[in-house]
């Protein structure tokens, strides 16, 4: 079997752009016609650029090779150029071209990937959401504490039991920072009503994008602390897991990260500082499904969970449903609500979600196939970046 042809779908999605404004996706095919899909997340660049990119890295490392040498595409790429580092741009390259792989392998065996990566440990996954806005909504959910505890009521009613938000702020380039005594109380303002609306019935997961010191960050976990969120989300930059393990030592809250962290080298790092107790790699980035599998066997060593980030299409989602099922050291999914809306529309059978909890395909490969007639109506035109941050210091 060989690698023969690619192509690159960049997918507009629709308001309200739960999931980021757009999707990378890819398909690969074999010469015996069978045909992988991947997604690449969250690369900084145009996703036009992004789309070449794949098709520069196909051309050069993967056209004429068999799929099933994962190890050997991967280090290839993961060394192009001299490089041999975590670089998050071609990792996230990589990333859709290792699940599109795998896709294929699965589709040949007539198995889920999951049962190709040492079979189904869970039935089902328990998954949570992000509180999202909502048209019609008079004011901003991810600063109304009042709107979020009614939004979160209706996540708990749906059957939901963890719930994600971050009222923390805006992000910056020029982050980590002290929050504003404002910000501290609103953060704490959100907790308490959070967890009155919910009660025992749901975890709270608060989550940040890296904005503090980590002085900062503990003073914001002393008053999180009094309502026991399940954890506090990357509170300082991921460049430096030294001082998310400052943060980890002087909270009671577990700590989650790695969304922002690449390969099995960068979240080594964050294991041996003791950062996190919770590892959220992002399958469209940190390397594809079997580096994934790898960080998780690293985890479980330590007795240290994984909770799969999820903040783009239904193709990563896919994959993380993969890597969870066969994943002893599993805590729990990320989705977007219940993978309604656009995130069913572009798949040809949606991804199956059940009062909370995610059930595991038994189709092969990724068990997703893509709506091309969907995507052909969908195409991408904008410049704007999947996610950005603030460009000048945050003041206040």
């Amino acid at each position: 079997m060989k690698l023969t042809d690619i192509r690159t779908f960049v997918v507009a999605n629709p308001p309200p752009h739960n999931g980021g404004p757009y999707f990378v996706f890819v398909q690969l095919t074999t010469d015996g016609n069978v045909h992988g899909v991947g997604e690449a997340y969250c690369l900084p660049f145009d996703p036009a650029i992004v789309a070449r990119m794949l098709v520069d890295v196909f051309e050069r490392y993967l056209a004429g090779e068999d799929p099933h040498n994962i190890e050997t595409i991967w280090r290839r790429v993961y060394s192009a150029g001299y490089t041999q580092h975590a670089d998050l741009a071609l990792m996230g390259v990589l990333s859709a071209l290792e699940m599109a792989c795998w896709d294929i392998i699965g589709k040949e065996a007539n198995q889920p990937v999951y049962n190709l990566l040492g079979g189904r440990v869970h039935e089902r996954l328990r998954s949570y959401t992000y509180i999202y806005a909502r048209p019609g909504d008079k004011t901003d959910v991810y600063q109304d504490p009042e709107l979020s505890a009614e939004r979160a009521a209706e996540y708990l009613a749906q059957g939901f039991t963890a719930i994600k938000f971050d009222p923390a702020g805006p992000y910056s380039a020029f982050d980590g920072r002290q929050l504003s005594l404002p910000a501290l109380e609103l953060c704490e303002r959100f907790m308490k009503l959070l967890r009155a609306a919910v009660g025992s019935k749901a975890d709270l997961l608060f989550g940040t994008h890296g904005q503090m010191t980590a002085a900062g960050a503990l003073r914001l976990a002393r008053r999180l602390e009094p309502y026991d969120p399940l954890w506090f989300e990357e509170p300082v930059p991921p460049d430096a897991p030294e001082e998310m393990a400052r943060v980890a030592r002087g909270t009671r809250i577990p700590i989650a990260a790695g969304e922002r962290l690449a390969t099995k080298y960068e979240f080594a790092r964050l294991l041996r500082t003791g950062a996190a107790a919770i590892l959220q790699m992002n399958l469209g980035r940190v390397g594809g499904i079997l580096e994934a599998k790898k960080i998780a066997a690293m985890a479980e060593v330590q007795h240290v969970q994984i909770a799969p980030h999820l903040y783009c299409g239904p193709v990563v989602g896919a994959a993380n449903i993969q890597l969870s099922t066969c994943s002893p050291n599993f805590l729990i999914l990320e989705s977007i609500e219940r993978w309604q809306g656009f995130h069913a529309e572009v798949l040809k059978k949606p991804i199956r979600w059940e009062a909370g909890y995610v059930i595991p395909p038994g189709e092969p490969g990724l068990g997703i196939e893509l709506d091309e007639e969907v995507i052909a109506r969908h195409p991408y035109r904008g410049k704007a970046l999947h996610l950005e941050m603030a460009r000048n210091p945050v003041v206040g």
